[in-house]
């Protein structure tokens, strides 16, 4: 609601792959009677690739009775195999049974957790009590989905949201500092959090003040004012017609506002105190 105050004037054995989204390949060389390495590290969507040294071997894998992959035995060329998930997959040479083994392990990728912003209202935020607000914030997930929203003020939870837009609104703040949080979570259980703090004043009485002409186009006043809110500076000349001059948010109090265009006939000021945006 709009409060207005009047003025009237005048005018090694381990092979270790890193982890990545795209897949890359490993290395495996097959010897006369030993795979290098031995032991080969992976992550899930890489591949290993068997290339044959000397000697006449194979690489196959335990599981039975259908291997998982199998080369058949050979005595030259290469073979390539996609892991696809995770898990520690053994294997042998068909020539040489288990006396030729070697190790595959495939690491899941790590999950990723969320990502989370609140985007209204802005931190530091200034608003007249009693004030209702909404919180709104943003969530992402770039390996997964995002579950959840949960919003709280301080430590008290206000609510949860399970689908998007993620917003809030809390009623009659009272003047002091409020702390709110947005903690959102992924589909693996990872969360995030981003927090805001915003403050809540009483609004003082808006009384004008130090009205001035200073030229024959230029006349000044000061108006007192709560600094972070806003207010809007309103002329007439034939009453009850106003036109406003100037929005702004109060960075000082008092706030000095000099209209440039006046005229030398007769006129009215007056300032009002915008709701809560």
């Amino acid at each position: 609601m709009l409060r207005w105050i009047i003025c009237g004037i005048a005018a090694g054995t381990i092979s270790w792959l890193p982890f990545s989204s795209a897949g890359l390949t490993a290395a495996v060389s097959i010897n006369s009677n030993f795979y290098s390495p031995g032991t080969t590290n992976i992550n899930v969507n890489d591949q290993v690739k068997w290339t044959w040294v000397s000697g006449f071997h194979s690489t196959t894998s335990d599981a039975g009775p259908s291997p998982l992959w199998d080369s058949g035995a050979t005595g030259s060329g290469t073979y390539t195999f996609a892991f696809t998930t995770a898990g520690t997959f053994p294997y042998h040479c068909l020539v040489h049974g288990l006396s030729m083994a070697g190790s595959i392990v495939v690491q899941a990728a790590a999950n990723v957790p969320p990502t989370v912003t609140i985007t209204n209202p802005a931190s530091g935020a200034i608003f007249s009590e009693p004030a209702t607000i909404t919180i709104r914030a943003s969530a992402s997930d770039s390996d997964g989905s995002v579950t959840n929203v949960q919003f709280r003020q301080g430590a008290a939870v206000l609510a949860n949201r399970t689908s998007s837009p993620y917003s809030v609104t809390v009623s009659n703040l009272a003047a002091g500092s409020h702390t709110f949080s947005a903690i959102a979570s992924d589909n693996a259980g990872a969360k995030a959090t981003n927090s805001i703090s915003v403050t809540v004043v009483t609004p003082v009485a808006i009384t004008l003040s130090a009205a001035q002409r200073l030229s024959s186009t230029g006349f000044q006043l000061s108006y007192s004012a709560n600094v972070g809110l806003r207010y809007v500076v309103e002329r007439s000349s034939t009453l009850p017609n106003w036109v406003a001059l100037k929005t702004n948010t109060a960075g000082s109090n008092p706030v000095v506002f000099v209209d440039g265009s006046t005229s030398a006939s007769a006129g009215f000021y007056r300032v009002g105190r915008l709701p809560n945006p």
